[in-house]
């Protein structure tokens, strides 16, 4: 049986990507913090699931996970390693809390590098390792590559994750262990239901008040008509057993308007119609 870690897989993408793989035989073992989601997942994929209970800023605690995976696979390798936990601090960057965005880069940033050395040895990254090595997927985001006002902390994780990924890459070379980034767009999970709870209220006193309210029903809409969770799951499998995968896979539902054509616009016309659109043009002064 195949083995492949994946972090962060309680609800959302994680548990669609568990999904996936469990269901095409693979073994996997999935962190969550709380031993209720882990109850939970043995209770849905019995012997196809193994729970690691960490979360990924806690360095002892991920050493730890892998101990307990080396200790299970008795001798044996990893399929691969899915770096998938993650969160995202919305609000103004004039205004957001230091503390918020130096969460949120721990989380999705310096979480992904901690896991990555722990589990490494085990994808056959030591100089006299002779088997198949395995892989490593980064779960990052079309916000990687294109960032929309008000989610700044996260879209600095996130290209964060694209330079490491791309980095991490080229060492692994040295140990054949490829490393893939798949960069979902709007998928329609239970986080759409927590963002409403978000209060945007704290930024009542900002200049961006009047914007944040609509910003945060537009982005909640959008997110509920994304792909499902398992689509991702199939692009992550995909990523992990291809012959000749590529460096890159985004995964969102209309790529070419949403994505493609974007990127290809010069910056200064993108920025004037994110602008209009938010209402963040600045009004002339009267003389």
């Amino acid at each position: 049986m195949q083995h492949v870690v994946v972090t962060g897989v309680s609800t959302g993408i994680g548990l669609g990507i568990t999904r996936v793989l469990a269901g095409a035989g693979i073994h996997v073992f999935g962190s969550v913090r709380r031993a209720v989601d882990a109850k939970a997942l043995v209770a849905e994929f019995g012997d196809r699931f193994t729970p690691l209970i960490f979360d990924v800023t806690n360095e002892a605690a991920v050493r730890a996970g892998a101990a307990q995976v080396r200790e299970q696979l008795a001798g044996a390798t990893l399929l691969g390693l899915v770096n998938n936990a993650g969160i995202a601090v919305p609000g103004p960057l004039l205004h957001v809390a230091i503390a918020g965005y130096r969460h949120q880069i721990d989380v999705n940033l310096t979480g992904p590098l901690i896991v990555t050395q722990a589990f490494a040895p085990l994808l056959g990254a030591t100089k006299d390792f002779a088997g198949t090595p395995g892989r490593i997927v980064m779960i990052s985001s079309v916000g990687g590559r294109m960032a929309a006002p008000f989610l700044g902390p996260y879209h600095a994780s996130k290209f964060g994750l694209e330079g490491l990924s791309d980095t991490l890459r080229r060492e692994m070379m040295l140990y054949g262990i490829d490393v893939v980034i798949v960069e979902p767009g709007a998928v329609a999970t239970p986080i759409w239901d927590k963002a409403e709870t978000v209060d945007v209220a704290q930024y009542a006193a900002t200049d961006y008040a009047p914007m944040l309210e609509g910003y945060k029903k537009f982005m909640i809409a959008d997110g509920r008509k994304g792909l499902p969770p398992e689509r991702i799951g199939q692009v992550v499998q995909h990523a992990l057993i291809s012959a000749h995968p590529r460096t890159r896979y985004p995964a969102l539902r209309g790529q070419l308007r949403g994505f493609t054509i974007p990127r290809l616009l010069p910056d200064r016309l993108v920025d004037r119609f994110i602008a209009r659109s938010l209402h963040l043009v600045r009004k002339p002064q009267g003389r």
